[in-house]
C-alpha cells in the first residue's frame, strides 16, 4: 500500500491534497530493479514517469555521467511529454523501487479529475524548468570544448 502523505514529498504532487494523491494511486505501478538494471534505456521509447522511493540511480548519455538521483526525486518526464526515444539512461545503482504514471495513466488521470491533472502539469513543468536551469548553469561554469 502506498502512503499518499509519502508522495507529498516528490515535488509532481506539489499543492495536491492528501484525498487527490489517494485518488491518483490506482492509476500508478509498483516496480522493483537491481543493481545494474537499466530502468531506461538512451534511444528506446520511454512512457513513464518514474517516482523513487527507495535506491539510487545514475543517468549517463553514453559514458558520460551526468547526474544522480535518490529516494524522493522523479525522473522520465520529458519523453512522456514529447513521446520522443531517452535522451539519456538511467541505471540502478543500488536495490531500487520506484512507482511510475504512464502516458495511459496521465490521461486516465485527467479523466478522473481534471484539477488534479492540471496541478501534475504545472508541477511537471515546473519541475523541467528547474532542472533546465541547473544545466544552464552547469553548462555556464564549466569551460566550453570545441
Amino acid at each position: 500500500m502506498v502512503d499518499p502523505t509519502a508522495l507529498q514529498k516528490y515535488s509532481l504532487f506539489g499543492g495536491l491534497l492528501e484525498e487527490q494523491i489517494e485518488g491518483i494511486i490506482p492509476f500508478m505501478l509498483k516496480e522493483e530493479f537491481n543493481p545494474g538494471d537499466y530502468i531506461i534505456t538512451e534511444g528506446k521509447p520511454n512512457d513513464k514517469i518514474f517516482f523513487l522511493t527507495r535506491g539510487q540511480v545514475s543517468v549517463t548519455k553514453g559514458d558520460i555521467e551526468l547526474s544522480k538521483f535518490s529516494e524522493g526525486e522523479a525522473f522520465g518526464e520529458m519523453e512522456v511529454l514529447d513521446v520522443m526515444p531517452s535522451v539519456a539512461s538511467i541505471k540502478a545503482l543500488t536495490q531500487v523501487t520506484v512507482l511510475s504514471i504512464s502516458n495511459k495513466g496521465l490521461r486516465d488521470i485527467y479523466k478522473f479529475d481534471t484539477r488534479t491533472f492540471s496541478l501534475i502539469i504545472m508541477n511537471l513543468a515546473r519541475d523541467l524548468s528547474r532542472r533546465l536551469r541547473r544545466m544552464d548553469e552547469r553548462l555556464a561554469s564549466s569551460p566550453v570544448l570545441l
